[in-house]
């Protein structure tokens, strides 16, 4: 017979199970405020923006196919960038103990549709290393690009700033908090459900109704066992039996 469970079962579970439930979102909670702010190591970030715009003489009228061009050269110089040919350089400048591939992973460049700046973020567990890396790998690469791509249409528009990356951008223990305090109080609710549907144990007449399908004629109260009687309140059994001719009150 298909099993069905009203909105009253329901809130009868969660009452029942509630301590459990807020004991496993509470341990997740701390279990995630414990990681953030003593076992991750916070990461700070930086960015220098490019522009990429060829110099144009007094005398030379805007071209918007030039403009065009830039654009478009700005996914080239994406990939340059991350590059082995401008990062194996910073990596000798700033005498960083890491490889190309390991500090390409750290170097994020963006730019906006059709905009001819482009910006190089970089992420590292200190932020004046962090900083120095996005202001050398620009320069590095604006004063590479002419050799590599033959043209000379780099310029740095803004450098990394080292007072704007003192808050680190990862981790961010009250989202990580929040994310514990959800995860757990789904755990505590998947445990509760799964407790209660492994539970085939009858405890009231109303589990016996359900499970026999039969109605309750009467139910036996529990009785508790009677003390038993001290020396002091037991009667006196030894009481002497009168003799011919006496009485009880003599």
């Amino acid at each position: 017979m298909e099993e069905t469970i009203s909105l009253r079962d329901l809130f009868q579970l969660l009452r029942k199970r509630l301590w459990l439930i807020a004991l496993i979102t509470i341990i997740a909670a701390t279990f995630s405020a414990v990681i953030s702010f003593f076992v991750l190591t916070p990461v700070y970030q930086t960015n220098t923006q490019i522009l990429v715009n060829q110099a144009k003489s007094e005398q030379q009228l805007y071209n918007a196919g030039a403009m065009q061009t830039n654009v478009q050269l700005i996914s080239t110089y994406n990939d340059i960038i991350k590059s082995p040919a401008i990062l194996d350089k910073v990596i000798s400048k700033l005498n960083l103990d890491s490889s190309a591939t390991s500090l390409s992973g750290q170097i994020q460049v963006t730019s906006s549709e059709n905009s001819q700046v482009a910006q190089i973020t970089v992420q590292d567990t200190d932020p004046k290393r962090a900083t120095e890396i996005a202001n050398t790998t620009a320069s590095v690469f604006q004063k590479e690009v002419p050799k590599i791509m033959n043209i000379d249409n780099v310029s740095i528009l803004s450098k990394a700033d080292f007072a704007a990356s003192q808050s680190p951008v990862k981790p961010q223990p009250i989202l990580n908090i929040i994310i514990g305090l959800v995860v757990g109080l789904i755990a505590g609710l998947g445990l509760s459900f799964l407790l209660e549907y492994l539970d085939n144990t009858i405890k009231t007449e109303q589990d016996i109704e359900s499970t026999l399908s039969l109605p309750i004629m009467g139910v036996i109260t529990n009785i508790k066992d009677v003390p038993k009687a001290t020396n002091a309140q037991r009667p006196d059994m030894t009481a002497r039996v009168p003799q011919r001719g006496e009485t009880f009150g003599s």
